[in-house]
């Protein structure tokens, strides 16, 4: 049975995603991840016994802190109302810039499935719960996006993370960001789109 330290498991996991971030899938290895977590050797192997069990965990890790920040970012929209352009802008520019280490790993992670079947299974299953997360978050804060949208808005979402990330933290503007928020959320409304 893996050990059960909490705070240990999350201090690999944190390591994994600063390492996926610098150096890539191939970059990642046990000894590596001890080494950037200041752990003793063979403290990854009995949390994660492989390659994969570490790279999975990196997911979740990367999901969990996501749905964190994402949770109470709503929470403040909800106690100061926000537009969702204002909340979509805030999130990206965050996500392109403070954050830009997580989104490399999840990047670099969403690369890897398409090579690991078990990867690719953990990754779908956080996306799944992901939708569910976001679709509650967008009744919470009453927006005008309809249900069957929010997997389009996620998909444009992720593409324009992607976008921002990969160019780096100086290539993002607020003003662009803002422009391409404002062209996703109004092509996901009620009425943008639609033919008469």
């Amino acid at each position: 049975m893996p050990p059960t330290n909490p705070g240990r498991r999350r201090a690999l996991a944190d390591a994994a995603i600063d390492l996926l971030a610098s150096s890539g899938v191939h970059g990642l290895t046990h000894r590596a991840v001890e080494n950037a977590a200041d752990l003793p050797p063979g403290t990854a192997s009995n949390y994660f016994r492989s390659r994969e069990a570490l790279l999975v965990a990196a997911a979740e890790r990367i999901a969990e802190l996501h749905h964190a920040d994402t949770g109470r970012a709503v929470g403040r929209a909800v106690e100061r109302p926000a537009t969702l352009v204002d909340l979509l802008t805030e999130s990206l520019l965050t996500a392109a810039t403070t954050l830009r280490s997580r989104y490399l790993a999840i990047f670099e992670l969403q690369l890897e499935a398409t090579r690991r079947p078990v990867l690719a299974s953990a990754l779908a299953g956080l996306q799944d719960a992901a939708l569910g997360v976001t679709a509650g978050h967008h009744d919470e804060l009453g927006t005008a996006i309809p249900r069957e949208n929010i997997p389009a808005l996620i998909m444009l979402y992720s593409g324009a993370l992607f976008t921002l990330v990969s160019a780096g933290p100086d290539g993002v503007s607020r003003d662009a960001v803002r422009s391409t928020v404002q062209v996703m959320v109004d092509g996901c409304g009620t009425d943008a789109g639609r033919r008469p």
